[in-house]
């Protein structure tokens, strides 16, 4: 692509703003400025879009809102009868322009005929994966960068079953985006007319309470909360994002008297100004969180991120401190706390399952093989776990208690098919008042599991590559991975490596070959003769490669000197 010729194209637009106009030409005169704007289209795939906002066709923009919808648009006239009335949900999180484009995507949608249930006001990422299912749309979009920078927005996409979009939609959509010119190729009406014609309508809270009703179903021992009620006090930060409402009334539904919301951060604000990140994986952004439960003396701190399908806590220590506990640790607490606390109550289903991605730790086949549970491995990405839940469904073959990747996402139930910060938050607390009936924090019960199933240590390293020429710099990177893998890490033999973009597990030691189960996706996966699995992928959603390393050991020293020597060889690959 020409990137100049784009920009004199969107210079001479009598379709941009008067703002948009003074942004491009106060570039004007930096080539790379241009370059990282219009070298390229934001490339859409199953988990939709996202980048930083501004104009440009390698930007988040109304063009760029309006273009995408128009082709998800004519993706979903053309996947049932013409004479079928189609219906699709929207939904926006807090961040700065998120309202202005679900309303323009709505706008799209109901000019094109097809009828848009639009939330009156920011929803949780799960709320919307509720509603697909629950009014039987064919499909659903969020407005939303999830935990990203105040910079980025995004537009996630799900189809009709609340999970996000199969990779056969997205390229479709891909390729109708190619044809549709950004400034005339889509259709659209004024938001009024369509909210007076009733092409556009709004979910209020009577879908928030039908949501809830639902997320309190996924409770398992609602006695421990009520045993504990009366002293247990718990901190929660939305971090200025879309879970100030549901979370705290999930958590006051379930019999916690004390919910103590961090004021400051219950203001719906896209600038996230009390946080350098809204990420929940980051310990900086519970410093006021940290603060207050220090002043009340709280046991626990739970934080979900802008659009509420993440969430982190911050535990008391044996010292009295708070620490933070991974996404890593909080799923294996969940896992053993379900499988347990479901024996207790007879509740346990038949052929019971757990599902993690192939970057999340290995303590949590051990923690579900020990208990009679199957675990099945998925790639990142909640969309590969919901057609895992699907195809159980279908077969009638297992009944799935937990889906989690470390990236601090979780799934319990059947009301949603992408990751929940709502329920999770709630089962989060509950798993806490389980063990504090017993004298314990959470951090108590991840160390005594330690001890039952042995030691576990994971670290993510994020190589991070900005613009055009880190995009190169990765694909290389990761070709020469692929020709040439090493023959040790961080001093360690090399004993295997697993391709899952060719579905290939290749033995190096005996020289051999192997099918596995999962192809298709850029990730390269070492095992390594001390039992260790260093992972190598792009991401997805921002312009950096993640290393995963997956140690094991005979205590917490030894996976953490592992951990430090394998950081090292991680960060010579950049």
């Amino acid at each position: 692509m020409d990137y100049r010729a784009e920009y004199e194209k969107w210079l001479n637009s009598q379709f941009i703003s008067e703002d948009e106009l003074a942004e491009l030409k106060s570039i004007k005169d930096d080539d790379t400025a241009i370059k990282e704007r219009f070298y390229a289209p934001l490339q859409f795939g199953t988990a939709g879009l996202r980048g930083t906002m501004g104009p440009g066709i390698n930007r988040m923009n109304v063009h760029v809102v309006r273009q995408t919808t128009q082709a998800l648009a004519n993706l979903v006239l053309s996947s049932s009868p013409k004479n079928q009335q189609k219906t699709v949900a929207v939904c926006y999180d807090c961040r700065n322009n998120s309202a202005l484009y679900a309303k323009e995507a709505s706008c799209v949608f109901a000019a094109s005929g097809i009828n848009v249930l639009l939330f009156d006001a920011l929803r949780p990422t799960p709320e919307l994966s509720f509603a697909i299912r629950e009014y039987n749309c064919i499909a659903g979009i969020n407005i939303t960068a999830s935990h990203n920078p105040k910079e980025y927005n995004g537009y996630k996409v799900y189809w009709d079953d609340g999970a996000q979009l199969p990779p056969e939609h997205a390229s479709h959509v891909a390729a109708e985006m190619q044809k549709i010119d950004i400034f005339r190729g889509f259709l659209t009406m004024s938001y009024e007319e369509a909210l007076a014609k009733g092409t556009i309508k709004l979910l209020d809270d009577h879908a928030d309470k039908a949501f809830l009703d639902l997320v309190l179903c996924n409770s398992v021992q609602q006695e421990s909360v009520r045993a504990v009620a009366s002293t247990f006090k718990l901190v929660y930060t939305p971090f200025h994002g879309a879970g100030h409402a549901l979370v705290p009334a999930a958590l006051k539904a379930l019999g916690f008297k004390y919910v103590i919301c961090v004021p400051e951060q219950m203001t719906i604000d896209g600038n996230f100004p009390t946080v350098k990140s809204p990420n929940p994986e980051d310990k900086a952004g519970f410093a006021k969180a940290i603060e207050l439960a220090q002043s009340v003396e709280a046991t626990l701190i739970i934080g979900t991120d802008p659009d509420a399908d993440r969430v982190g806590i911050v535990c008391r220590n044996t010292e009295g401190e708070y620490v933070t506990l991974s996404g890593n640790q909080v799923g294996v607490l969940l896992l053993d706390y379900l499988i347990r606390a479901h024996k207790e109550k007879g509740t346990l289903p038949k052929n019971p399952a757990a599902i993690k991605t192939i970057v999340t730790t290995e303590m949590a086949r051990k923690v579900a093989e020990s208990n009679g549970v199957a675990i099945f491995d998925t790639f990142t990405g909640f969309k590969f776990m919901a057609e895992k839940i699907k195809e159980f469904e279908t077969a009638h073959s297992h009944n799935y208690i937990l889906a989690y990747e470390e990236s601090y996402g979780y799934l319990v139930g059947n009301h949603a098919r992408d990751k929940d910060a709502v329920t999770a938050s709630m089962l989060i607390a509950e798993m806490a008042a389980w063990y504090a009936c017993k004298s314990m924090t959470l951090y108590d019960a991840m160390e005594k599991l330690y001890k039952k199933y042995g030691f576990y240590g994971e670290q993510t390293l994020n190589l991070v590559m900005p613009g055009v020429s880190g995009m190169e710099k990765m694909a290389g990177i990761m070709d020469g991975l692929r020709c040439k893998p090493p023959e040790n890490i961080g001093g360690t033999k090399v004993l295997a490596v697993r391709d899952y973009l060719t579905g290939e597990r290749r033995d190096l030691i005996k020289n051999t070959s192997a099918k596995i189960d999962l192809k298709d996706s850029n990730v390269l996966s070492y095992e390594l003769e001390d039992g260790t699995r260093f992972i190598v992928r792009p991401s997805g959603t921002e312009p950096k490669i993640k290393v995963y390393i997956l140690a094991q050991g005979k205590s917490h020293q030894e996976c953490n000197e592992k951990i430090s020597a394998y950081s090292v060889f991680a960060e010579g690959l950049k």
